[in-house]
């Protein structure tokens, strides 16, 4: 008897690390899916600084002045730098692993993610507000909840180029410090289609979606929005959703507040 019920803990051990590297592989292939709804602006984007450093080259070599150098010198490293942001985001967010977890700063998060996206935004017509509280910490894995995030705003995005060719829209990105609730509050509210009421109750269910893949065929596989409560929960967390049928949609991802690392405090009293 007592080995059969050993057996049977060491099977359902087992069948609990294959549900977790199960999970770990879903949550990396929608990260990929992400990514490849950034890549069309992102390759135009890169193409517009490489354009920008070309065009500044050329000018430094036929200016003699000074002047006209440095200027031409400033511009290439500008470009370079805005090249290096996205690159080095991208990376960080596509290698991010593991499940590792520590207080960091929800709007330095969040800032993060904007970089990565800001130039499909800009493609899309879509106007860009933020709101972003500082002094807002959470204990996160990075890589996890910038994933959440992301997928937020590329699905606002999508919502809003559903209203008409060309899309168009305005997206306000917020953190905020909830401190009667104990949450760090991140929100994403789109002037988007909306969600129909009877469809709510049912947004976070498995394979259960609202839209139609866009004209990138990316979004409708009804995972990405059951991925984020996994994480957000999975951080003992709450995600919430608000939403009014032809004016827009706003999520709200609700992490428990934490105080800021030693670090952070040591350098805010050395500013005082």
């Amino acid at each position: 008897m007592n080995q059969g019920v050993t057996e049977s803990r060491v099977d359902i051990e087992v069948l609990e690390a294959e549900v977790r590297q199960l999970r770990q592989q879903l949550l990396q292939a929608q990260k990929m899916v992400s990514i490849g709804a950034l890549s069309s602006s992102m390759t135009h984007e890169f193409n517009n600084i490489l354009t920008t450093v070309i065009n500044y080259a050329k000018m430094g070599l036929r200016h003699k002045l000074p002047a006209d150098r440095d200027k031409a010198f400033e511009k290439i490293l500008a470009a370079g730098q805005r090249a290096t942001r996205m690159t080095t985001g991208m990376l960080a967010f596509a290698r991010a692993k593991g499940d590792h977890r520590e207080p960091l700063s929800v709007a330095r998060i969040v800032e993060d993610v904007l970089v990565l996206a800001e130039k499909d935004l800009q493609m899309h017509r879509v106007r860009l507000e933020t709101r972003l509280e500082d002094d807002v910490y959470a204990e996160m894995n990075a890589g996890q909840i910038q994933q959440v995030v992301l997928n937020l705003i590329v699905n606002a995005r999508q919502a809003m180029s559903q209203g008409g060719v060309g899309g168009g829209g305005n997206l306000t990105v917020g953190v905020r410090k909830n401190v009667d609730e104990g949450f760090a509050e991140i929100s994403v509210r789109d002037t988007g289609s909306g969600i129909p009421a009877d469809a709510l109750p049912r947004i976070f269910d498995p394979y259960f979606t609202t839209k139609k893949p866009d004209e990138n065929g990316q979004g409708g596989t009804g995972l990405g929005l059951a991925l984020c409560r996994q994480v957000v929960e999975s951080h003992r967390g709450r995600v919430r959703v608000e939403s009014v049928l032809g004016k827009g949609t706003t999520f709200t991802i609700k992490l428990p507040l934490v105080a800021a690392p030693i670090v952070h405090q040591k350098a805010m009293a050395g500013r005082a």
